[in-house]
């Protein structure tokens, strides 16, 4: 994979999927921000050495860090959740307006949003193209793909939009990342933990969990506990030989019978994470920060696809 010798700054940073990305393919991080401060004690935890900041992005200021190679992060999703009430624009939580304003005050080379599927449909149109005409007078020129992790080396179908922009006198297009040939699955990359304490049936369920994951989910702070979503969900995962009923503190006894289900460390690894990344808070606000995070292996792979036209 390419490397780069760049730096980043990202905000609505959360639990480090893309930061880790982003560090994956060699991007410095100059500065991350969020306003949870669990996610924020996550980033300490790991990397106590990254520039980790609590606040609102709307208040910071950011104009230390003008003419940045990158700015980044992934923008809260509810306005443009096709599963909510989707208001875009008029949801109190819509980032896009602070993103261009901080776009304007750090004048980055490169911009990479992440986002939900539900901002790429026709519903939301206008206000795709709201962003890109405000981004045009900023002589930036975008860009918008949808990309599905499981193409790239995490276990689990989850799509993300991500839009990307280039300041005018950056040359070149971005080059889409290359999909995987073999799909990698929940068998492939949680049956060593799924018998970690002996399970006697965790051969037989790692040879049914023989595909891809369900979107993982991290629910909002009026969530009530982990679990694996919705009723929908749970069908999904019922049919990998998984209980999505909830998350359990450890990996099944010997004599264990009937479905298991997954602890936080098994969630997070299907999410790409590495095994010595470490979530800060109770069993809850650790899901939680694990289920909104974008896979790391996605964030690698996107973040790749810039480094050509930053280094050219």
């Amino acid at each position: 994979m390419l490397r780069a010798d760049l730096t980043a700054i990202e905000i609505c940073a959360g639990a480090g999927g893309l930061s880790l990305g982003l560090e994956r393919v060699g991007f410095k991080h100059e500065l991350l921000v969020d306003n949870d401060k669990m996610a924020c004690s996550t980033l300490r935890l790991n990397r106590p050495e990254w520039n980790s900041v609590e606040s609102d992005i709307s208040t910071f200021s950011f104009g230390k860090w003008r003419g940045v190679d990158l700015l980044t992060g992934g923008l809260p999703c509810p306005p443009y959740s096709i599963a909510g009430k989707g208001l875009g624009k008029d949801d109190e939580r819509d980032l896009f307006p602070s993103m261009v304003d901080i776009v304007a005050d750090v004048k980055p080379r490169a911009i990479l949003i992440e986002n939900v599927r539900g901002i790429m449909t026709r519903k939301f149109e206008r206000e795709r193209n709201h962003v890109n005409k405000a981004l045009s007078r900023l002589k930036y020129r975008t860009y918008w793909v949808m990309l599905n992790a499981a193409d790239y080396g995490t276990p689990q179908n989850r799509h993300r939009a991500f839009l990307i922009a280039l300041r005018g006198d950056v040359e070149g297009e971005p080059e889409w990342p290359i999909e995987v040939n073999r799909r990698f699955t929940v068998g492939d990359a949680i049956s060593d933990l799924m018998a970690e304490n002996g399970w006697r049936k965790a051969g037989e369920w790692a040879g049914r969990a023989n595909i891809v994951a369900p979107t993982i989910v991290g629910g909002s702070k009026k969530h009530g506990g982990p679990d694996l979503g919705p009723s929908r969900a749970r069908k999904e995962w019922a049919k990998i030989g998984v209980d999505g009923m909830g998350i359990a503190n450890e990996a099944p006894a010997p004599d264990f019978e009937g479905m298991p289900r997954l602890t936080p460390r098994m969630v997070a690894r299907i999410q790409s994470f590495p095994d010595d990344w470490q979530f800060f808070g109770n069993k809850t606000a650790r899901c939680r920060q694990i289920g909104n995070a974008l896979p790391p292996q996605l964030g690698a792979a996107v973040a790749g696809s810039l480094i050509p036209c930053l280094n050219a």
